[in-house]
């Protein structure tokens, strides 16, 4: 699982850092959060392919965060995209996308599926590969964050082993269950000795735009990685507060309450180029803390 960091400026592009946008990729899935202006570029600069995108969410309707998405729902559609896509996203984005398309007399070559996001906390998406989360932060209009969850698919096949202990292949979705294999003439092959630990599950929070607040907290307790916006430096955490954002010593903050493992700052204000001053700024309340860079992906 990580996630590829398209885009984490926030407002204005600007030093070379464009606006959000950002990918999560597990099981071959890629999960786009966000599509600020450019995204359909920076997903060709940095290889992320449109044909393993299924699902897109948007947490806000601020034009850094989804002005983007009218660009890549119509190429997707010129280059034959025939597979369903699932947008989430506040409910007025509907109406915009239907007009842009009106306008233009364009029709989408693929199923196309919008789901208005709830005022409140909901699961969205309860995939057999992962599920997503919403809940609401504090912003100047509605804004959701997500939570990602890659679940567990069971144990690791051995498959060498398995086809030295005699298993025949058919069984091998119960080896990958836990089961053990008990031959015709009553001789029971243990699992383990034909198979190792699975991927364990994986959490990633992604934190929206928001003001400094622990509302959210019990949504994200213990997850591996947070991506927690971090516009402005303590210095600026009075503009902060008054624009409904957050600072990077602020983000350290919530994850450090979470119990998180690793945070990723991004959201810069255009009025910063260097940017290692918010990674000093966490890092002094939370040591593992990293300012993202455009193009990078994070491991979790």
């Amino acid at each position: 699982m990580k996630v590829t960091i398209l885009g984490n400026n926030s407002a204005l592009p600007a030093y070379g850092r464009s606006p959000t946008a950002q990918v999560v990729s597990l099981y071959g899935q890629d999960i786009l959060i966000d599509c600020g202006e450019g995204t359909q570029i920076k997903m060709q600069q940095y290889g992320i392919r449109w044909r393993h995108m299924d699902h897109i969410f948007i947490s806000h309707l601020h034009g850094d965060h989804y002005f983007g998405i009218f660009g890549l729902l119509n190429s997707m559609s010129l280059l034959g995209r025939t597979s369903a896509l699932h947008l989430y996203a506040p409910a007025p984005l509907e109406a915009l996308i239907k007009g842009v398309l009106g306008v233009a007399d364009s029709t989408l070559s693929y199923p196309f599926h919008f789901h208005a996001l709830p005022e409140t906390a909901e699961l969205l998406v309860d995939h057999k590969l992962f599920s997503v989360l919403c809940f609401p932060v504090e912003h100047r209009i509605q804004c959701h964050g997500f939570l990602i969850t890659r679940k567990t698919r069971g144990r690791k096949l051995l498959p060498d082993k398995a086809a030295l202990a005699g298993i025949p292949t058919s069984f091998y979705e119960q080896l990958k269950n836990g089961e053990d294999y008990t031959d015709p003439s009553g001789r029971t092959i243990q699992n383990e000795m034909v198979t190792t630990d699975g991927p364990i599950a994986k959490q990633y929070a992604f934190c929206a735009d928001t003001r400094y607040t622990a509302s959210f907290l019990d949504h994200i307790r213990g997850v591996d990685m947070i991506y927690h916006e971090s516009t402005y430096l303590s210095d600026n955490e009075a503009r902060a507060t008054e624009r409904f954002h957050s600072t990077a010593a602020q983000a350290a903050m919530i994850a450090k309450a979470a119990g998180a493992k690793q945070l990723l700052l991004g959201h810069y204000s255009s009025r910063y180029l260097d940017i290692s001053e918010f990674a000093a700024e966490a890092q002094a309340i939370f040591p593992n803390s990293l300012a993202t860079e455009e193009g990078a992906a994070y491991e979790l």
